[in-house]
């Protein structure tokens, strides 16, 4: 019954407890009393607001890899003190963090880089494979060779575009 519930709320939290206890065959009361134990459980930790990007002007969705030579605990207060930073993520492989940046031009997003870059032993990945090159083309080179470098290869093929490389 409660994972009834759950799916119910997850599809619209604020569905009245009325509509809730209809689609779970429980009486809206009893929905009510359920919905409250699941928080006090801690089953439901928050109830938030799912915002449409593009309506509020921040249609540019990227992840973006940082090496690091500091420990991402302190490197922590640093990404969070960037608005624009949604989620930092500890991976293993050739970065040692991955951020999730959202802003509203690709100008923004290049901006955004930069200060991540500028935080003290931050830096992009070294770039593998060379240039970046889009799928059945031959490879051309970044756009602008002093951004290339502030910025590291992977991340000017995603905010460069295919109309950096004489594209059609």
């Amino acid at each position: 019954m409660d994972r009834a519930l759950l799916t119910q709320l997850q599809q619209d939290a604020t569905q009245p407890y009325t509509s809730l206890g209809e689609a779970v065959g429980l009486s809206a009361g009893a929905a009510h009393e359920r919905v409250r134990k699941l928080r006090e459980r801690g089953v439901i930790r928050r109830t938030t607001v799912e915002v449409d990007p593009d309506a509020v002007g921040s249609a540019v969705l990227a992840y973006v890899m940082v090496d690091s030579t500091s420990w991402m605990g302190d490197s922590a207060q640093d990404f969070a003190a960037l608005p624009e930073i949604l989620e930092a993520h500890v991976i293993a492989g050739s970065a040692s963090v991955q951020v999730k940046v959202r802003t509203a031009t690709t100008e923004q997003l290049q901006d955004v880089l930069r200060r991540i870059y500028a935080i003290d032993g931050d830096q992009p990945p070294a770039a593998a494979g060379g240039p970046w090159s889009p799928p059945g083309r031959s490879t051309c080179a970044p756009p602008d060779a002093d951004r290339a470098r502030a910025v590291g290869r992977q991340v000017v093929s995603l905010v460069g575009g295919a109309g950096q490389c004489g594209l059609d």
